[in-house]
């Protein structure tokens, strides 16, 4: 069969208008989505600084710390796992969190197997003070597991060191008083991971109970529910004040990705190291900044779509096209 310069250049020519119509647009769409706003809620949870779902917006203190699926749920993530947010406070700011690892009222006194819940020690994360952990079916040898009230008149040195089995919430477990079945409990909060660790070494299981206030402001008017509160800080700076001035332009609070440097996110396709409507302040391309894991991608992208024209052109410029028309010499099957 007699060779066809023209087959070869169709086949070239389908190829390259392939990859121009099919995969470019996929690097222009990374492009685009990295420089779209930050997301300001994951389902019904306002996301507000100094949280943020994209990278580069919010705090770096909280960077990656938040991630919402697919399905809308928020989720913090930890060193022990991913737990999803089921409410976020500004005003005191704190978040509640569920571990589906830890005991619920349905278990009854049978006890599932657990692991501790940790935070990471890098973020301004804490787990709040208005937390009672609750530990189940203790080895009273290893674990001190004693009146409170009674132990610290007679211990004194050692009255953190004991888990109060006189505890109110062990004698009143929201929703399920009798749902142990007259297995052991006392309430204990552990200052670190280790000791949490330490206690779930020696105890069947556990859970967590804060106290929420009812309906009111009122700060006795409080009632226990199952559910992990972690506290956070809100970092103040004047930059991200005036960042958020509505009278300045009202942009966003967040940072470089690369040197983590505060930034002002605008509305406009563009950021500033002040505030919106300051015209003297240098200025930086939003799609560098939000979402910096699409900048290889992106560089990629453009790379290949210079190829592809390129290919296209001289593919052009060397032969006619005799693609659709079908003979002997150039047919693909």
């Amino acid at each position: 069969m007699a060779y066809n310069p023209s087959s070869r250049s169709c086949f070239y020519d389908s190829f390259c208008l392939l990859f121009i119509t099919f995969i470019s647009p996929k690097f222009f769409l990374a492009k685009a989505q990295a420089a779209s706003h930050c997301r300001t809620s994951c389902g019904a949870i306002p996301i507000n600084y100094p949280f943020g779902l994209d990278d580069g917006c919010g705090s770096p203190y909280y960077r990656h710390v938040l991630v919402c699926s697919d399905a809308g749920v928020l989720q913090l993530r930890t060193p022990s796992g991913r737990y999803q947010v089921r409410s976020i406070s500004y005003s005191d700011p704190h978040m509640i969190v569920t571990d589906p690892f830890m005991w619920k009222c349905q278990d009854g006194h049978h006890f599932r197997a657990t692991r501790p819940f940790s935070l990471d020690t890098n973020t301004r994360l804490t787990l709040s003070s208005q937390n009672d952990l609750l530990f189940f079916n203790c080895s009273e040898e290893r674990v001190i597991v004693e009146p409170k009230p009674i132990f610290c008149e007679r211990f004194p040195d050692r009255c953190d060191s004991t888990c109060d089995s006189a505890s109110y919430l062990c004698r009143h477990l929201p929703g399920c008083g009798a749902a142990l079945g007259g297995r052991s409990c006392c309430s204990y909060f552990p200052k670190a991971t280790e000791s949490l660790r330490l206690m779930l070494k020696y105890c069947a299981s556990y859970t967590s109970v804060y106290w929420r206030i009812n309906g009111g402001n009122a700060p006795d008017d409080l009632v226990p529910e199952y559910g992990i509160r972690v506290d956070f800080e809100i970092p103040v700076t004047t930059d991200c004040l005036q960042c958020q001035d509505m009278k300045k332009g009202g942009g966003r609070c967040g940072f470089d990705t690369q040197s983590q440097n505060f930034l002002c996110l605008c509305n406009q396709r563009s950021n500033v190291t002040t505030y919106c409507n300051d015209h003297s302040s240098s200025r930086h391309s939003k799609a560098g900044i939000i979402a910096g894991t699409v900048t290889g991608v992106s560089a990629a992208g453009a790379i290949g779509i210079g190829a592809g024209l390129w290919c296209w052109k001289k593919v052009r410029a060397s032969a006619p096209v005799t693609c659709g028309v079908h003979s002997n010499e150039n047919r693909l099957f």
